[in-house]
């Protein structure tokens, strides 16, 4: 007996329907795709204990950064002053009275200008701490025209360490 071959066909392949779903699911997955965004911010580091680095006529102001509260002080002909006390409410840093003794110290004509700020914090003040420290100095929520918009306070941050054997008390 002889056996018959079948003459077998390549057989085509149909990507009619894979290609729809390709065409309809990258829109959808683009959309709904998180999008990072990253905020840089400049830092002036300090110039040390150079003589003449630091121009002493100018008023400096520092924001010291201690495990139990804030200080605001002004140095200006190399005597140091403070403007004002904020220590910890409720075991936590009051960054909202940061946020409106700066403005009030904005407000002083003296200082209306300034753009720049120094941060001392000490060695165990952790991280997050720091950056909403340098977000409450750099700007404040103000409303203008009826819509919410970000005023600017002291955008210019210098980092530095905080001098030691003192504390925040009222």
């Amino acid at each position: 007996m002889r056996r018959q071959r079948r003459i077998q066909e390549e057989a085509e392949l149909n990507v009619t329907s894979f290609m729809n779903l390709m065409i309809v699911l990258v829109p959808v997955l683009l959309m709904n795709m998180v999008f990072s965004q990253l905020a840089v911010l400049d830092l002036k580091l300090p110039l040390g204990d150079q003589p003449g680095a630091v121009n002493p006529e100018d008023v400096s102001l520092e924001v010291v950064i201690r495990k139990d509260g804030f200080e605001v002080t002004r140095t200006y002909q190399e005597k140091s002053e403070s403007l004002a006390l904020l220590p910890k409410k409720n075991g936590t840093f009051d960054y909202s009275g940061l946020s409106s003794a700066l403005q009030d110290i904005k407000k002083n004509p003296g200082f209306e200008d300034k753009k720049d700020i120094s941060l001392l914090s000490e060695s165990d003040i952790d991280y997050q701490t720091l950056i909403t420290v340098m977000d409450a100095v750099r700007v404040y929520p103000a409303v203008v025209a009826a819509s919410l918009v970000d005023a600017t306070l002291f955008p210019e941050i210098s980092l530095g360490d905080a001098p030691t054997g003192q504390e925040v008390t009222p």
